[in-house]
């Protein structure tokens, strides 16, 4: 999402040499081993291809597929797989939208489909982070979105090998109260997620004052992975400049 004018491979060798990890999204489409060979910290991608929580034949198929980026994670260390409420296609989009509030067999559904995913991952050893989004702005018609819905659900399933991506972007969105959201949810926080409202871009762009979330994480003890999913509002030195300054402990206040 930075330095968008460069070739991929050349974005994550940039991204390194400024001193930060990578994280990917969908790794089908990429060259692993090239991406293995920067020597990249990678920290989270795609936990799985395709699937969904709720039909069984669409949680037969995310299972499947998320073995899969098992064995792709193994080959960039082993990072968090991210998982979504739905299967996301083009621009974001839900390949089968929800245009109304789950029902109780659909959180069910979802429920047993999570705890597949987390065996799968305690057999593994790998963990799976299910991120929230909003449906407002970028995921219209994706159920179980908002962050209070993949905190249940995380709950529900109760293993260490499945937490939260809490995405504080998305949070912002559809729910805000964002500090006190953070201190509810990082007991199952795997990682979080940040970018500013309105716009996803940097921190210091939008309405959010990060670091006060910062300060909120750092009085938590949270030393967990904290990534910057936003695009850079204009150049993107400045960009991860103005995330470093925000998620610096000592200038956090």
């Amino acid at each position: 999402m930075v330095y968008q004018d460069l070739p991929f491979i050349d974005r994550v060798r940039r991204i390194m040499d400024r001193g930060f990890a990578v994280e990917i999204w969908d790794w089908t489409a990429k060259d692993l081993d090239e991406l293995a060979a920067t020597g990249a910290r990678i920290t989270s991608m795609s936990g799985y291809v395709t699937g969904e929580l709720i039909d069984p034949a669409g949680a037969d198929e995310l299972v499947r597929t998320a073995t899969d980026s098992i064995r792709a994670a193994a080959r960039l260390g082993a990072p968090n797989l991210n998982l979504h409420g739905t299967g996301l296609g083009e621009g974001g989009l839900p390949v089968r939208p929800m245009r109304r509030e789950p029902t109780e067999a659909e959180w069910d559904a979802a429920r047993a489909t999570l705890r597949r995913v987390a065996d799968l991952g305690e057999a593994e050893g790998v963990v799976f982070c299910l991120e929230n989004l909003n449906t407002a702005v970028d995921h219209p018609g994706t159920p179980f979105a908002k962050a209070a819905d993949t905190r249940a659900l995380v709950q529900a399933v109760d293993s260490p090998a499945l937490r939260m991506n809490l995405d504080l972007y998305h949070a912002q969105i559809g729910e805000g109260n964002l500090v006190e959201l953070t201190r509810q949810s990082l007991p199952w926080v795997g990682e979080i997620q940040v970018a500013d409202v309105p716009g996803r871009c940097e921190p210091g762009t939008g309405e959010v004052h990060y670091p006060a979330v910062a300060r909120a994480l750092v009085d938590a003890g949270y030393e967990g992975v904290v990534a910057m999913e936003a695009y850079a509002s204009g150049d993107s030195d400045a960009a991860l400049d103005r995330f470093r300054a925000a998620f610096t402990p000592e200038r956090a206040s």
